[in-house]
C-alpha cells in the first residue's frame, strides 16, 4: 500500500523511524503482524540519532542477554539482512580489541571472556604482541593484554535501517514518512488513538520509538519515561598515508582507560570517539525541538581535549593530520544506561522501544525480543534489565539528568560486580536509614529504596571496595552470616514490594494467576509463582491471607510495577481493590537460633512452634505498635519478617536491638542474605525470569496439578 493510503485502523502503530522503530517493524513482520503494522516518522528514516551513530558492534559484553542480542545482530549485519532484502548494509568485519592496562582490567576481560565463551562466541584473551601484529600503528605502552573478537566490526547505520525497512515492507508493514504524531491517548474501549498531521489512527498496540522525543511523547499519555539526551563526539581525520596500502581493515580499538572511547579506520581516514569522564553535556531537559532533523552541535574541544590528545598519543600517525569531520550529536541515556524495552508502567498495550544509547549495537536483537513479547506474550531472553517498569515515580526529571550524566561518565569504566552508582541518592530512605549509617551501613539502591548491603567494622571505611577477586568486605559479610547462624541477625528489608489485594473476588483472581495452592486459612502463608501465557515465570511472590477476602503480597523490590500491572491486566471484572503499600510500610527480618528469644522479650505473644507455626502470620504488639509478624525466613534459619507502618519502624527496631544485643544480635545486609539463601538453595529474583519455566528453575514443587492457572498447560 502506498504512503498516500493513510489508514484509520491498525493493530500496531510504531512512532519513530530510527533503527529501533524500524527494527521493531522488521521483526513484527517476521512474527506475522506485518500486514497490520504501521510506522510513522516525522521526517526521513534515521534522521534523529541513528544517522550520526558510529556504527560499531562488539561481542565484548559481560551481559548474557545483551550478548545473545549482539551475536544475532552481527549475523544479521554480516550477511543475512542483505541476502534477505537485496539492500546493501556496508558491513566491515574487521574485528576489535578491548585493551587492559591494570590487573583489575585484566580481571574484567577474563570475566567477559567467560561469558562470551559460554555463549559460543569467537573470542580470545591475547597479549600486546598479538595486538601489535594485527594493529601495528597503536601505541601499546602499558598494555597488559586485550580481548580479541575477530567477528566484530562496524556497519553503516543508515544502510542497515533502510535494509530493515525494506524487509519490513516485504512483510506488509506500511511506513509513512513526513508524518508527525502530535498526540497519543487511550479511548474508553482501551484502544490507542494516535493523532498525526495526516489524520488519526486507532490501534490496539502503540509503540514509543521516539528516540530523543520519547520522554515528551510519553507525557502525552501521562507517562514518565526516564531518559536524558546526552551529547557525544567523534572525529574523522584527513586521509592517513599509512592506510593507503593496507590490504585489510585494522581492528577497532576500544581503549577504556587512555582514550575513554574507540579508534578505528573510516575508509582511509581515522575515526576517534570519546566519552569524556568530566564535564559531560546534556541537552533538551524540557523538550527536544520538533524541527530537530539531522542535527549536530558544534564540537566542544575544551570538553574532550584531554582525551583527544591522548588519542593522538596512542595513534601517533594521526598526530599531524587535520580533522575533516566533527560529529557531536545527541543520544538518549536512561538513568542506568540500559534501554527501555517493554510495556510502559500502568497501562495496557503501550510499548517502549527507546532510550537506547547503542542502537546499532543492541537494537535489532532487542527489537526482535520486543516483537516476540508483543505477539507471543514473552520474550525469549531475560528482559529484567530493560523493562521500563524497573523505574518508579521517584524518577523525577532532575534525578534523570543527574543519573544520565553519571551513566555517560561510566560508559568506559570497569563494570565491577555489585558496582554501586551513587549519584542522585538517597531517593527513598527507610526510617532506619540515618541510624544504620551511623552503624556502618553501606547502602545499595533498589527501585529507589536504600537497602543495606553490608556493615563496615574494625576500622574499615563504610565504602564499597570493588574487585573481581575477594575483598576485605568478604570477611565482614562472613561475620554477619556467622552471627545469624549462631545467634541472630536483623536486616532492614523495607525495600520489598508490598501489595494488598482485597475484595469479594480477591481469592479467585489470585488463584487463577498463581501456580501453587493459595493459603486456605486466615493467617497462613504461601510461596507461589505467577506465569505468563507461555508458561514462563513472571515473578515469585509470598502471599499472606490476612482475612477471608484480604491478601498481602510480598516480592522483590523491582517487581512492584510488574506485579501491579500483572494483577490489573488479568483482573477483568473482578471486584477487588489493589493497593501498593511499599512506600508507606517498613519491614525487618529477624533471623537466627536466638530470634525467638529476642522477639519473645518484646511481646507477650506465645512464639513456640505449637502457637506460632512455620508459614503462619499473626499481629503482635511490639514497642506499643501493632506489627504483622510472618513466620518465615529467606535466610534459611529460624526467623520472622516483621511488617509495620513506617512510623513504627524505629521503635520496633530499637526494642529488638535492646533485647538482642546481649544475645549477640548483629545487623546484616543483602550480601549476607544472598549468601545464606544460596546455601539453603532458595531462589533469587534474578534466577526466576521470563527465560525459564518452573521446571527449569527447579521449583515445580510449588506448582499444583489439580488447579488451573495462567500458563499451566505450557509449564507442566
Amino acid at each position: 500500500m502506498s504512503d498516500s493510503a493513510f489508514p484509520s485502523q491498525a493493530r500496531v502503530v510504531i512512532v519513530g523511524g530510527g533503527v529501533m522503530g524500524v527494527g521493531l517493524a522488521y521483526h513484527l513482520g517476521h512474527e506475522g503482524w506485518g500486514d497490520d503494522t504501521v510506522l510513522l516518522e516525522k521526517a526521513e528514516l534515521t534522521s534523529g540519532s541513528t544517522w550520526h551513530a558510529a556504527g560499531q558492534i562488539t561481542h565484548s559484553t559481560s551481559s548474557f542477554s545483551l550478548g545473545k542480542c549482539v551475536d544475532y545482530n552481527i549475523g544479521l549485519y554480516s550477511g543475512k539482512l542483505e541476502a534477505e532484502t537485496g539492500q546493501p548494509v556496508t558491513w566491515h568485519g574487521c574485528g576489535s580489541f578491548r585493551l587492559a592496562y591494570t590487573q583489575d582490567e585484566m580481571d574484567w576481560l577474563r570475566h567477559t571472556l567467560s561469558v562470551a565463551t559460554s555463549l559460543g562466541f569467537n573470542i580470545e584473551l591475547v597479549g600486546p604482541e598479538r595486538v601489535a601484529e594485527l594493529h601495528p600503528f597503536y601505541n601499546l605502552e602499558g598494555v597488559l593484554g586485550a580481548l580479541y573478537t575477530p567477528d566484530d566490526g562496524h556497519v553503516d547505520p543508515t544502510n542497515v535501517t533502510m535494509a530493515m525497512a525494506a524487509g519490513a515492507r516485504q512483510k506488509g508493514v506500511r511506513i509513512f514518512r513526513h508524518c508527525r504524531a502530535t498526540n497519543i491517548t487511550q479511548n474508553a474501549q482501551g484502544e490507542w488513538v494516535v493523532e498525526t498531521e495526516r489524520g488519526t489512527i486507532t490501534c490496539e498496540h502503540v509503540v514509543n520509538a521516539g528516540g530523543t522525543y520519547a520522554r515528551q511523547m510519553g507525557e502525552w499519555s501521562g507517562l514518565q519515561l526516564p531518559m536524558t539526551s546526552m551529547t557525544h563526539h567523534y572525529f574523522v581525520t584527513e586521509p592517513v598515508p599509512e592506510f593507503e596500502n593496507l590490504d585489510r581493515e585494522l581492528p577497532v580499538i576500544r581503549d577504556d582507560r587512555k582514550v575513554s572511547g574507540y579508534i578505528r579506520m573510516e575508509q582511509k581516514r581515522g575515526l576517534i570517539g570519546i566519552y569524556e569522564k568530566e564535564n559531560s553535556n546534556s541537552v533538551w531537559h524540557d523538550a527536544c525541538p520538533w524541527d530537530y532533523e539531522n542535527w549536530l552541535f558544534d564540537a566542544d574541544y575544551d570538553r574532550v581535549m584531554p582525551w583527544l590528545e591522548e588519542s593522538l598519543n596512542r595513534m601517533p600517525i594521526f598526530a599531524d593530520l587535520g580533522i575533516t569531520r566533527e560529529v557531536h550529536g545527541a543520544i538518549s541515556h536512561p538513568p542506568d544506561g540500559n534501554p527501555l524495552i517493554g510495556p510502559a508502567p500502568g497501562v495496557r498495550n503501550y510499548w517502549c522501544c527507546c532510550g537506547t544509547q547503542i542502537g546499532i549495537g543492541w537494537g535489532p536483537g532487542l527489537t526482535r525480543e520486543l516483537a516476540r513479547w508483543m505477539v507471543h506474550g514473552a520474550a525469549n531472553i531475560s528482559m529484567r534489565d530493560y523493562d521500563p517498569r524497573r523505574f518508579g515515580s521517584y524518577a523525577t526529571k532532575d534525578w534523570q539528568i543527574t543519573k544520565a550524566h553519571e551513566d555517560y561518565k561510566l560508559r568506559h569504566e570497569i563494570p565491577f560486580p555489585h558496582f554501586n552508582r551513587l549519584a542522585g541518592r538517597p531517593i527513598k530512605p527507610s526510617p532506619l536509614y540515618e541510624h544504620l549509617k551511623t552503624k556502618g551501613a553501606v547502602y545499595e539502591e533498589v527501585y529507589g529504596f536504600e537497602r543495606p548491603r553490608w556493615f563496615a567494622k574494625n576500622g574499615i571505611e563504610a565504602k564499597d571496595i570493588y574487585s573481581f577477586r575477594r575483598s576485605p568486605v568478604h570477611d565482614m559479610v562472613g561475620a554477619e552470616v556467622a552471627a545469624v547462624r549462631t545467634a541472630a541477625g536483623i536486616m532492614d528489608v523495607t525495600a520489598f514490594t508490598k501489595v494488598m489485594v482485597e475484595g469479594p473476588d480477591a481469592y479467585a483472581l489470585l488463584d487463577r494467576l498463581t501456580a501453587n495452592r493459595m493459603p486456605q486459612k486466615v493467617g497462613s502463608i504461601g510461596l507461589t509463582h505467577m506465569l505468563n501465557r507461555l508458561g514462563r515465570i513472571e515473578l515469585e511472590t509470598t502471599i499472606v491471607r490476612m482475612a477471608e477476602d484480604k491478601f498481602y503480597l510480598i516480592c522483590a523490590a523491582f517487581f512492584e510495577q510488574r506485579l501491579l500491572d500483572h494483577l490489573a491486566q488479568h483482573r477483568a471484572d473482578a471486584d477487588v481493590t489493589i493497593s501498593a503499600l511499599s512506600s508507606d510500610w517498613s519491614a525487618l527480618s529477624l533471623n537466627g537460633p536466638k530470634s525467638r528469644d529476642i522477639l519473645g522479650a518484646c511481646t507477650d505473644a506465645a512464639l513456640d512452634n505449637a502457637n506460632f507455626r512455620w508459614l503462619s502470620a499473626k499481629t503482635l504488639r511490639i514497642a506499643g505498635h501493632d506489627v504483622w509478624a510472618l513466620r518465615m525466613s529467606y535466610a534459611g534459619e529460624l526467623g520472622w519478617e516483621l511488617h509495620m507502618p513506617n512510623s513504627a519502624c524505629v521503635d520496633v527496631y530499637s526494642a529488638l536491638w535492646a533485647a538482642g544485643e546481649p544475645e549477640g544480635l548483629m545487623d546484616y545486609g543483602s550480601f549476607a542474605m544472598n549468601a545464606m539463601r544460596m546455601e539453603k538453595a532458595f531462589k533469587g529474583a534474578g534466577e526466576l525470569t521470563n527465560e525459564v519455566t518452573l521446571a527449569e528453575a527447579d521449583v515445580t514443587r510449588f506448582a499444583r496439578t489439580d488447579k488451573d492457572y495462567l500458563g499451566r498447560e505450557l509449564t507442566l
